[in-house]
């Protein structure tokens, strides 16, 4: 039987071998799998913790991964002005382009997409902010009724359903 990659050891010192943690759990539920004598009630707990320890570990790694990406960021100034509100606001290109190369040189990872929402006329924009075998989920409902300050109709649905997307994304 060939070891996933993950049960390769991890380091390798003066011919000693050192195996990462979770390469010694499985060889020990292998070993316990292979005794005829094991409960295997027993052996699904055993997993269980062993799922929720990595599980445990990969959120810690993401929050300190998270942390230090927070430590780089500083304010971004904004570069597109709202006609209709006349004010400024910093592009999703920007803050792309400035917070993409913090945040996957921690290796962190972002997608957006959207989910069905309750309230009418309205998206709801998901950001899925991952690492490592963790992800955590963001999201922020976003009005798409193409109505203007004043309540009057300024774009179409499809527009509106595109701006709410484009902000939604960007606030998150």
């Amino acid at each position: 039987m060939t070891a996933p990659a993950e049960l390769v050891p991890v380091e390798q010192q003066g011919g000693a071998v050192a195996v990462s943690e979770a390469a010694s759990f499985i060889q020990m539920i292998e070993r316990a799998a292979r005794d005829p004598s094991v409960d295997i009630d027993k052996m699904e707990r055993l997993m269980q913790m062993h799922e929720r320890m990595v599980s445990k570990k990969a959120e810690s790694d993401f929050n300190d991964a998270m942390t230090e990406c927070q430590k780089e960021i500083r304010t971004i100034s904004a570069d597109a002005t709202n006609p209709q509100t006349r004010s400024k606001y910093a592009s999703f290109a920007k803050l792309d382009g400035i917070l993409r190369p913090i945040y996957t040189r921690h290796g962190i990872s972002i997608s957006y997409g959207t989910e069905d929402t309750p309230k009418a006329d309205t998206v709801r924009v998901i950001a899925y902010v991952a690492r490592a075998g963790y992800t955590r989920k963001y999201q922020v409902d976003m009005p798409a009724a193409g109505k203007g300050a004043k309540g009057g109709d300024v774009m179409t649905k499809t527009h509106a359903t595109g701006a709410a997307m484009a902000y939604g994304s960007r606030y998150l």
